[in-house]
């Protein structure tokens, strides 16, 4: 069967089949290369870019010029998966028009096929207005990046019950005010397969158990290629920077040995063509 393009629609149609969603979160062609390849269903061009490719310890610093940077390098790889493009803090919350603007950058600009923020109920006017403004939004509560300080850090939310009727509200409302899909985002299980199957649209769990209409994990996290932490939802299917270590090391002691390059990875010329230069082609030997 052909493939084909993926939209919001066919996202909504597995979850109405009862098939999972599959999204990987990544930052650069080759990754978006691999991951359209596997067919993954979508891709997040993440504001974690910061953090597990730039080296900074939050997801606060990056930049819509940051953003827009990445969602084109992952365009340029993907023709199937959709393509999510986060818009980074300060770039909708200070007020709708900022938030429909950036939005609309992201698209223009980017090139992405829609746009995800972070935030409950007291964003749905404006997730509403972006819509309204033609552009897909995809919503993600529970843990939230962007307002980590305000959660007291990187840990699961909704575990009692206020926190936990929250979530749900601002799942319903998020829908109402007209997202495609849903992120939650490190939610106990239970409580994220309560507001799945609550939910008509779809919803996708990072770290929120196996109960959601599919699954993200970040590309470089599942292929063992950030090592700085390892978040305790995180499945790693291989360890690439062992392999690229060992790959490192065996090139420096090849170099040293005078190992590489070998004729197989040199050019070459002709040996009367070589006599010719070396003989000055009567113009005197070079020296």
């Amino acid at each position: 069967m052909e493939r084909k393009k993926i939209a919001p629609q066919d996202l909504l149609a597995k979850k109405q089949q009862g098939k999972k969603i599959v999204r990987v979160v990544c930052y650069d062609y080759p990754m978006a290369l691999l991951a359209d390849r596997a067919e993954v269903d979508s891709i997040l061009v993440g504001d974690s870019v910061g953090m597990v490719v730039g080296g900074i310890s939050s997801t606060i610093p990056i930049t819509m010029e940051e953003m827009i940077y990445h969602c084109r390098m992952v365009m340029r790889a993907v023709k199937y998966a959709l393509v999510v493009g986060d818009l980074p803090f300060l770039s909708y919350q200070t007020d709708i028009r900022d938030a429909i603007f950036n939005a609309g950058l992201l698209m223009k600009n980017g090139g992405v096929d829609a746009v995800k923020l972070e935030g409950g109920r007291e964003f749905a006017p404006t997730v509403k207005a972006i819509v309204n403004a033609g552009i897909p939004v995809m919503g993600h509560i529970g843990l939230t990046p962007q307002t980590v300080s305000k959660l007291g850090g990187f840990k699961v939310q909704g575990t009692d019950t206020a926190t936990a009727r929250k979530l749900v509200e601002d799942a319903l409302a998020l829908e109402s005010a007209g997202i495609f899909m849903l992120t939650m985002e490190c939610v106990p299980d239970r409580l994220a397969e309560f507001i799945s199957k609550k939910l008509t649209i779809p919803v996708t769990g990072i770290g929120s158990g196996p109960y959601t209409d599919g699954q993200t994990l970040n590309l470089y996290d599942l292929v063992g290629l950030f090592e700085k932490f390892t978040p305790k939802f995180v499945k790693k299917y291989t360890n690439l920077s062992q392999e690229i270590l060992k790959a490192l090391q065996n090139f420096k002691e090849e170099v040293e040995k005078g190992v590489f390059p070998g004729s197989e990875h040199s050019f070459h010329m002709k040996d009367e063509v070589l006599k010719e230069v070396l003989e000055g082609q009567g113009k005197g030997p070079l020296s």
